[in-house]
């Protein structure tokens, strides 16, 4: 049958695809849609199956919270290229995947990526799908999501970095936001130094000790040195010790204190691409 530039523009539209692309797959599907897109899917895998061993180092990564900000989820959307990072339809893509882990508050990537997309495919089939449309590696790496009295995303302008922060107490938006913030830019590794890896903690430990032993420092001073070191290291690694970056005179702690007593954070999570 005769393949018409409606058709092609008809596919090209529900796939994303090449007007070529679209084209040699209506042709070899003799016209038939669904098998035209399983045809592009095909193609698809191939190239995922090409660059699978290539960085897919670029991206976006997405917070959103509920309207009723109970839960929240953070995603990170990955490319290969800046280029496609800022391309619109990646965009859309991307701000999709993370809707829908909204919607679904899947317990793992491999979950997310089982979630319907579409009536036709699945999350993972997509990015298999977007691969081969695109020409560059698509892939979601990261995902969590959490649950709190108050929950808020941040997201950083560039969609670079974001966080999300659950606090204990509801309706309190405008201090998780200043919270939220506070987790992107400063980045802290833990909640409080309860919270703080044990062979992180030794670690630090064991590198006080060399610096003061080659400050010249004796065995005993050193141990007392590299304690030291670590509180340093509790004050600017663990969220409620931060200083707080609007003033630095209070820390996270303090300032959730004096909005309200027994205030504190639940729980929060942080990606970046760098």
């Amino acid at each position: 049958m005769g393949i018409t530039a409606a058709d092609v523009n008809k596919l090209r539209q529900q796939t994303g695809a090449g007007m070529m692309d679209c084209k040699n797959a209506l042709v070899e599907a003799n016209g038939d849609f669904d098998a035209a897109v399983d045809i592009l899917r095909k193609k698809g895998q191939k190239v995922a199956a090409k660059r699978g061993d290539r960085d897919a180092t670029e991206g976006l990564v997405l917070a959103k919270t509920t309207s009723d900000a109970k839960n929240g989820v953070i995603v990170v959307v990955n490319c290969e290229t800046d280029f496609v990072a800022k391309n619109e339809d990646f965009g859309k893509f991307a701000d999709k995947i993370a809707e829908l882990a909204l919607n679904n508050m899947p317990a793992s990537v491999e979950e997310l990526k089982n979630i319907k997309y579409d009536d036709s495919a699945t999350i993972g089939e997509k990015i298999i799908e977007q691969t081969g449309v695109i020409g560059e590696k698509i892939d979601v790496s990261a995902y969590e999501k959490l649950s709190a009295e108050t929950v808020y995303a941040y997201n950083h302008p560039g969609n670079n970095v974001a966080s999300v922060v659950g606090l204990t107490a509801s309706g309190k938006e405008d201090v998780a936001k200043d919270v939220a913030m506070q987790i992107a830019a400063m980045a802290p590794i833990a909640l409080d130094k309860d919270r703080v890896p044990e062979d992180v903690i030794q670690k630090e430990i064991e590198v006080g000790k060399e610096l003061a032993i080659q400050e010249g420092k004796p065995a005993e001073m050193a141990e007392k040195i590299a304690q030291g070191r670590l509180n340093k290291f509790f004050k600017e690694s663990t969220l409620l010790n931060q200083a707080f970056i609007k003033d630095s005179k209070m820390t996270i702690q303090q300032y959730l204190d004096n909005t309200e007593k027994g205030l504190t954070v639940s729980d929060f999570k942080r990606f970046s691409l760098s």
